[in-house]
């Protein structure tokens, strides 16, 4: 098989890792089907440094991180998105080294929530988050020895930014992109079409080597991104199957297509199906008995 998953990752929780000159990675020790083996934070530079996603409110890795900085000055925190396994231990840090906190922007929903919706993630978003300096896409941030540029990557979350360190090729991808597993797109909080738009963006690109938010590193990126690319259009290729044959509602669809999933998934696996009604549906290539939602009743338009 040409490209698949990297499952292979060992986490060293609590030791920093150099992964490439001038970068250490420190996993959190919080593994689930949703983190992989835990959440990456990365530290850039050497004298005056970046600390790209301090992670989720833990006090051990807290320590971790202040260990691993060994006394040296941090000038900026960098996050990525919103999710409480990625965010929420940044006021911490903050205040223990009066770094600028930098982001694309606060948590938001991807597109206005409909009457009486919910946004099922909203428990795993750190709504309290505003970073002191909002990003642009294609805004660079000079550092001491470093310069880390804004490329933003929506479809995990609205505002999500992957980072790429300037002159070397290397793209911290958060959780757009992850050699162990395709990233979770579920509406509101995501959407189909910018994660799609969003991995065209990548391509577009010539980056060597992407730094993940969970899991190791991809050393293919082009090659990796054209596989998830393949895989998301096969996800949508057996909906409209489904669909064909009879079933009609998101939880029929997933019983068949994520049965070899672990059950404790399928609830994310339903708003990843749903993520890929709403293109399908925007697109003219399904039909909805009213407004688009996990319990709406589906048929090939």
């Amino acid at each position: 098989m040409a490209w698949e998953f990297d499952m292979n990752f060992e986490p060293a929780y609590g030791e920093a890792i150099t992964v490439a000159p001038g970068i250490s990675r420190l996993t959190v020790n919080n593994p689930s089907p949703f983190t992989f083996k835990g959440t990456n934070s990365y530290i850039v530079g050497r004298d005056t440094l970046a600390v790209i996603d301090p992670g989720p409110e833990d006090e051990t890795h807290f320590q971790a991180l202040l260990k691993a900085l060994a006394g040296r000055p941090v000038s900026h925190i960098f996050v990525s998105h919103t999710h409480r396994d990625h965010s929420p231990l940044t006021a911490r840090l903050k205040e223990a080294t009066g770094a600028t906190v930098v982001a694309e922007g606060p948590h938001r929903p991807a597109r206005p929530l409909r009457i009486g919706e919910t946004n099922p993630l909203d428990a795993s978003a750190d709504t309290e988050f505003s970073p002191d300096r909002k990003l642009a896409d294609g805004e660079i941030v000079l550092g001491d020895g470093w310069a880390i540029g804004g490329v933003f990557t929506p479809g995990h979350t609205a505002n999500h930014m992957a980072f790429s360190l300037e002159g070397t090729g290397i793209l911290f991808s958060a959780d757009h992109v992850m050699a162990w597993s395709t990233s979770i797109v579920a509406p509101p909080d995501g959407a189909m079409s910018d994660y799609m738009a969003s991995l065209d963006r990548l391509l577009e690109r010539d980056d060597r080597l992407y730094l993940p938010g969970h899991g190791g590193p991809v050393v293919k990126p082009a090659q990796f991104v054209r596989g998830l690319k393949g895989h998301r259009k096969m996800r949508e290729r057996a909906i409209l199957e489904r669909l064909q044959a009879g079933d009609r509602t998101v939880p029929e669809m997933v019983e068949t297509i994520y049965r070899s999933t672990d059950s404790r998934l399928h609830g994310a696996a339903g708003l990843s199906v749903l993520a890929h009604i709403e293109d399908l549906v925007a697109r003219g290539e399904v039909a909805a008995e009213g407004e688009v939602a996990i319990d709406t009743v589906y048929r090939l338009a």
